[in-house]
C-alpha cells in the first residue's frame, strides 16, 4: 500500500496478483507429484522462511529501482508489472504448500484425496483467522513487517525442522538450535535490516521517524527546515505550510457571516487552527484526527504545531473518524470544513456522499456552511476532471439549497442549506476579510480579485454544471471514488481515461442481459456428457463461482462497515478473522457429515450463495438507519462479525463436499486443481468489486450479478442429481467418515 499508494485499484491488482501466483503454486506443484510429500512441505517451509522477508525488502526497493519520488503515485501499468514480479515467488509457494500438504495428509492419514483437501483447506483457514487476529490487531502495533516476518520465519523453520527430521534428539537439537538463532536475530538483526529496508523505499530524503498503526504505515521525511508527515505513501500535510494552512480554513470562514463554532475533520496539524483564531468571532474549534498515532507523531516530530493546539483552551482535539464523530455529537456549529484528500480511496469517499453530507447538514446551526476542496486544474478542466466535480457538485445540489464554488488549482465548495448565506463575489468577500482586519497573505486582497474574477467563475460553474445523466454519490453507490481513479489513471496515459470512461457508462441492462444468456448456456453445457464428467464439471464450477462469491461478499462487508460507521481499518482484522473462522467452522461441519451429502447438496449451497449478496444488502440499508449509541456499538462490534462468521460459513461448507466430488469423479486429478480454481475465482473478483462495478454499478445491482453468477454452477449442479445416488463413489465408506474430531 505504501509503494502502490493504496486506492482501490492499487489494492484489488495486488490482491488479484497474489490469488493469481497462489493458483498457479498450486496446480505446479499437483503436477510435479512427488513420492516424498514430507520432504517436499520442509523444503516449501525453508523457502517461506526466506521468501517472506524477501519478498518485503523487494517491494521497499521497487521504489528505489522505479521512477518514482516520495509522494508521487504509480500508474496501473506499473502496479500490475511490479507486484506480479515481486509477489510471484512467496504466492508460489504458498499455493504448492497447500497441494503438499492435502497430499501429505492422505497419506498420513490414509483417507481419500477428497477428504484431504478438504481437511487441509479447514486448517488454513483456522490459521488465517488466528494469524490475522494476531498480526492486525496486536503485531502490527509492537513490530515492524520485518520482524514479524521473521517471527513466522521461525514457525517455518521448526516446521521444516519436524518434517523432515524423525522423533529423537536431532530433531529436539534442530529446534532448540533454531530457537536460539532466532532470538539472536530477532534481537538485532532484522530490526537492523528494518531501518535500512525502510530508508531504501525513500531514497533521497532523509526518513526522520516510521511507525505502523492500525490504519496505515505512516513516515515523517525532512527536508530542510520543514518536515512532512506520509501515510500509504501519501502526504498528509508539511509543516510549515502557509499556504495550505491560510486556504484550508479563510474561503470557509469568510463565507459565514460570524462563524463562532467550527468543526475541523483533518488537516489541522498544518497551521490551519491557529489561522481560523485570527477570525475574531471564533470561539472553538473542535478538531477530528481518525489516526491517534498521527496525533503521536505531531507531538514528537511537530511540536511548534502540536504544543500550541494543545495548550489553547478553545480547541478540541477528538481521535476518531469524522464521520463516526458527527453521527454522535449533539453540537452545532456554524462552520464545518472537510480538510481530508480527494476521495481517492473508498474510506475518504465516505466524506463526499449525499449520507455524509445530510449528516453535516443535520448539525449545522441556522445558515450554517459546509466548506470542502477538491483538486482540479487552473486553466484547464478535461473529461475526467468534469466527470469528477460534476458529480460531487450535483451530490452537494441533492442535499443543500445553496451551493458555490471558488476555481483554482483546487476548486473549493460551499454549501448551506439556508439562501443568501453564501458570498459569491470577491467583493464580498474582501469586505468580511478587511472587516475582521485580517492580514493574510494567500487568501487575500491581491489574489482574491483574480481567483474570483467573473469569466473564471462563469467558466468553472459551465465546466461543472450536472447533467441529467452525471450520478449521485452515495455511500452504497460509490462513484465518484471511481471518477478519481478514471482521473489518477488519465494522468500516465489517456488511453486509461477514455476505458474507464467507457465502462463507466456501460448500461446495467445489457450486462444483466449477457450474463443471464452465459449463465444459461454454461448451465446447460454438459448436459449430453456422462454422470462423471457432469458432476466434476459442477464441483468444479461451483467451486469457482464460491471464490468469486467470498470475496465478493466481504468487499462488501468491508465497504459497507466503512460507509456507515467510517474506520474500517480498525475492525479489519476482526471482521476477516471472523470470516475465515466461519470458513474453519463450515468446513469442519462439512467434513463431519460430507459423505452422505452429494450434488444436491452443492446446488443448495450455490443457491444460498446467490441469496447472500442480497440479504446483506437489505441488512446494510436497515443498519445504516440506526442511530442510537447502542444500537451502534451492537452492530458494529457484534452484527458485522456475526456476518462475515455466517459468509465465511457459507464457503467453508462448499469446499469439503466439491472436493469428495470432484476428487471421486476424477481421483487422478491432481490434489491442487480444485484450490486453483477457487482462487481463480477469487482472483478475478478481486479485481472486479473493488475497481469496477461496486462503484459504478453500487452495492444492490452488483449483489444481483453475484446471485445470477451462482445461478449457472447451481444449475449444473442440479441436473445430475438423483434422490438414490448422491454422487459417484460417495458410498459412506467404513470406519471414521472424516479424520476431524
Amino acid at each position: 500500500m505504501v509503494v502502490f499508494y493504496g486506492n482501490e485499484i492499487s489494492i484489488g491488482l495486488m490482491l488479484a496478483s497474489w490469488l493469481f501466483w497462489t493458483a498457479v503454486g498450486s496446480c505446479l506443484a499437483g503436477v510435479a507429484g512427488g513420492s516424498a510429500p514430507n520432504r517436499l512441505m520442509a523444503v516449501i517451509q525453508i523457502l517461506l522462511a526466506i521468501a517472506l522477508p524477501g519478498t518485503i525488502v523487494a517491494l521497499r526497493s521497487a521504489k528505489a529501482a522505479l521512477p518514482q519520488v516520495p509522494g508521487e503515485i504509480l500508474g496501473p501499468g506499473a502496479m500490475v508489472l511490479t507486484s506480479l514480479a515481486i509477489l510471484s515467488a512467496f504466492c508460489m509457494l504458498s499455493g504448492a504448500l497447500f497441494t503438499a500438504g492435502s497430499r501429505l495428509y492422505a497419506r498420513q492419514a490414509a483417507t481419500p484425496l477428497g477428504t484431504a483437501t478438504g481437511t487441509v483447506y479447514l486448517w488454513e483457514a483456522a490459521g488465517s483467522s488466528a494469524g490475522g487476529v494476531l498480526a492486525g490487531l496486536i503485531l502490527v502495533r509492537l513490530r515492524g513487517s520485518l520482524e514479524i516476518a521473521g517471527l513466522l520465519g521461525v514457525l517455518n523453520l521448526l516446521a521444516a525442522a519436524s518434517l523432515a527430521l524423525r522423533p529423537g534428539r536431532a530433531r529436539l537439537a534442530a529446534m532448540a538450535g533454531l530457537l536460539c538463532l532466532s532470538g539472536v536475530g530477532l534481537g538485532g538483526g532484522i530490526g537492523r535490516l528494518e531501518d535500512i529496508s525502510q530508508q531504501r523505499s525513500w531514497r533521497g530524503f532523509p526518513l526522520i521517524a516510521t511507525r505502523n498503526s492500525v490504519y496505515g504505515s505512516l513516515a515523517v521525511i525532512g527536508t530542510g527546515r520543514s518536515r512532512s508527515l506520509y501515510e500509504n505513501g501519501r502526504m498528509l500535510f508539511t509543516v510549515p505550510d502557509p499556504v495550505a494552512a491560510e486556504e484550508g480554513v479563510h474561503y470557509a470562514l469568510l463565507e459565514h457571516p460570524a462563524p463562532r463554532r467550527v468543526l475541523l475533520i483533518g488537516g489541522g496539524l498544518n497551521g490551519s487552527i491557529a489561522q481560523a483564531f485570527r477570525h475574531p468571532s471564533l470561539q472553538r474549534v473542535d478538531y477530528v484526527e481518525l489516526d491517534p498515532a498521527v496525533l503521536q507523531l505531531a507531538r514528537d516530530y511537530f511540536p511548534a504545531a502540536w504544543w500550541p493546539l494543545i495548550a489553547d483552551p478553545r480547541v478540541r482535539v477528538h481521535a476518531t473518524d469524522g464521520l463516526l464523530y458527527l453521527k454522535t455529537t449533539n453540537c452545532r456549529f456554524d462552520v464545518i470544513i472537510v480538510n481530508l484528500p480527494d476521495p481517492q480511496t473508498a474510506q475518504l469517499n465516505r466524506f463526499y456522499t449525499a449520507e455524509f453530507f445530510e449528516e453535516a447538514a443535520s448539525k449545522l446551526a441556522s445558515g450554517g456552511v459546509l466548506a470542502l476542496r477538491l483538486t482540479a486544474s487552473e486553466n484547464y478542466i478535461s473529461p475526467e476532471l468534469a466527470d469528477f466535480l460534476r458529480s460531487i457538485h450535483k451530490t452537494l445540489r441533492s442535499v443543500f439549497s445553496e451551493v458555490t464554488a471558488i476555481p483554482g488549482d483546487s476548486v473549493h465548495f460551499f454549501a448551506s442549506s439556508r439562501p443568501g448565506v453564501l458570498a459569491t463575489s470577491a467583493d464580498e468577500l474582501l469586505a468580511r476579510l478587511r472587516a475582521r482586519h485580517l492580514a493574510t497573505d494567500y487568501v487575500s486582497e491581491y489574489f482574491l480579485p483574480f481567483r474570483m474574477s467573473s469569466d473564471r467563475t462563469s467558466d468553472l460553474e459551465v465546466q461543472i454544471r450536472p447533467g441529467p445523466s452525471t450520478p449521485v454519490n452515495h455511500d452504497f453507490s460509490p462513484i465518484a471514488y471511481y471518477f478519481d481513479v478514471a482521473l489518477w489513471s488519465s494522468r500516465f496515459q489517456a488511453g486509461y481515461g477514455s476505458l474507464f470512461r467507457a465502462l463507466s457508462t456501460v448500461d446495467f441492462r445489457a450486462v444483466i442481459t449477457v450474463l443471464a444468456l452465459l449463465v444459461s448456456l454454461l448451465g446447460c453445457s454438459r448436459i449430453g456428457a456422462g454422470r462423471e464428467q457432469r458432476v466434476r464439471a459442477a464441483a468444479a464450477a461451483c467451486t469457482a463461482a464460491m471464490g468469486f462469491t467470498l470475496i465478493g461478499l466481504q468487499i462488501l462487508l468491508l465497504l459497507a462497515f466503512q460507509s456507515i460507521y467510517g474506520y474500517v481499518y480498525q475492525q479489519l482484522a476482526i471482521l476477516i478473522g471472523a470470516f475465515m473462522a466461519g470458513m474453519a467452522f463450515g468446513s469442519a461441519l462439512a467434513l463431519r457429515g460430507g459423505a452422505h451429502r452429494g450434488v444436491g447438496t452443492l446446488a443448495l449451497l450455490q443457491g444460498i450463495a446467490a441469496l447472500a449478496p442480497l440479504a446483506l444488502c437489505g441488512a446494510f440499508e436497515w443498519m445504516a438507519r440506526v442511530a442510537s449509541v447502542t444500537g451502534f456499538l451492537i452492530i458494529s462490534d457484534c452484527v458485522f462479525p456475526v456476518l462475515a462468521l455466517l459468509c465465511g460459513i457459507l464457503g467453508g461448507c462448499e469446499f469439503p463436499l466439491a472436493s469428495r466430488l470432484f476428487f471421486a469423479a476424477a481421483p487422478t486429478r491432481s490434489a491442487g486443481t480444485l484450490y486453483a480454481l477457487d482462487l481463480g475465482g477469487s482472483c478475478l473478483g478481486a479485481i472486479l468489486f473493488s475497481v469496477y462495478l461496486v462503484p459504478v454499478f453500487g452495492f444492490f445491482r452488483t449483489a444481483l450479478l453475484i446471485a445470477l453468477v451462482n445461478l449457472a454452477p447451481a444449475l449444473m449442479a442440479i441436473l445430475p442429481a438423483s434422490p438414490a445416488d448422491p454422487g459417484p463413489g460417495l458410498a459412506p465408506a467404513a470406519g471414521p467418515r472424516t479424520p476431524v474430531r
